[in-house]
């Protein structure tokens, strides 16, 4: 399907929506579509697939957040989840200047865009077109996954986050998002990336070791979760501790956390973070893609 009419024809016109292609707001109706749509990548669209065990629908949710979907001659060949931030699903690079002009007039202020690069890369050109300005764009970050036990010990002090140890991890959580993108989650208010990590605790989804200093040594989150794959988030190391050699055994217990509830555990990690993705392989991931990431 996807019938286009080739860019060298006379017939051509840059701005031509192709025949038969249409986008629209993804409704409850959708829900089927949108999930065969997605299982065609479990690890890449692990984002929205969770979404969709979660909320059991595709239509927009209470605060606003909607999806995006691409139709060729009424049939679902693509979306892109609009919320805080813009997340592709099985997105066409040559579609996302439909998705980019329907994100643009729903009058959303977009945090990131992430997912498989070509898509996001392709997004973030036709949103600059739009008057999107990013402030970073990290083109390369390895889609990694580990489809069975680590491949080292994994360290025995790594454990679910608890509620007990709101006041700690959420101040470490803090500052793993600050280091990552450049500025405080805190920025506009604390109480929604509070409610988050709250949120991620009472699900237990989130893991860490608080010493008995009190110190969080180390701390990540299972950030997106089906039943077929975990994605690991937000994996951050205390700066006190680093250095040390301890990197890969806490991210191996995270491996055996995330096994109890799914068979394959992915990760995405920035290209440059060279030590990082050292460690990962020796843990046992490997590459499986290329994600993207545009912060605006």
């Amino acid at each position: 399907m996807l019938s286009r009419v080739a860019p060298w024809l006379a017939s051509h016109k840059e701005d031509a929506v192709p025949a038969g292609i249409s986008v629209r707001t993804l409704a409850g109706a959708d829900t089927p579509a949108l999930r065969r749509l997605a299982s065609q990548d479990p690890v890449a669209n692990v984002f929205i697939l969770a979404h969709l065990r979660a909320a059991g629908s595709a239509a927009p949710t209470t605060g606003g957040a909607a999806i995006l979907g691409v139709f060729d001659d009424g049939i679902l060949a693509g979306a892109c989840w609009a919320g805080a931030n813009l997340v592709p699903v099985q997105l066409d690079p040559e579609f996302t200047r439909l998705v980019a002009a329907a994100a643009s007039t729903s009058g959303r202020r977009f945090a990131s865009a992430f997912g498989p690069a070509d898509a996001v890369l392709a997004l973030h050109a036709e949103l600059a077109e739009l008057g999107h300005a990013a402030h970073e764009v990290r083109d390369e970050q390895p889609l990694m996954t580990l489809c069975g036990p680590p491949a080292v010990e994994p360290n025995e002090d790594l454990d679910l986050g608890r509620l007990a140890d709101f006041d700690r991890i959420l101040p470490a959580c803090a500052a793993m998002f600050e280091e990552e993108v450049g500025y405080s989650p805190f920025l506009g208010g604390k109480e929604f990336y509070s409610r988050r990590v709250e949120g991620l605790i009472r699900q237990g989804h989130s893991l860490a070791h608080v010493n008995e200093s009190g110190d969080v040594v180390f701390k990540a989150e299972l950030g997106a979760v089906t039943a077929d794959v975990t994605q690991i988030q937000g994996v951050w190391m205390n700066p006190g501790y680093r250095g040390q050699g301890l990197s890969a055994g806490y991210m191996a217990a995270v491996v055996e956390k995330a096994r109890t509830l799914a068979p394959v555990t992915s990760l995405y990690v920035n290209g440059f973070n060279l030590r990082a993705r050292s460690t990962y392989e020796r843990v046992g991931f490997r590459q499986v893609g290329t994600f993207a990431t545009v912060l605006f």
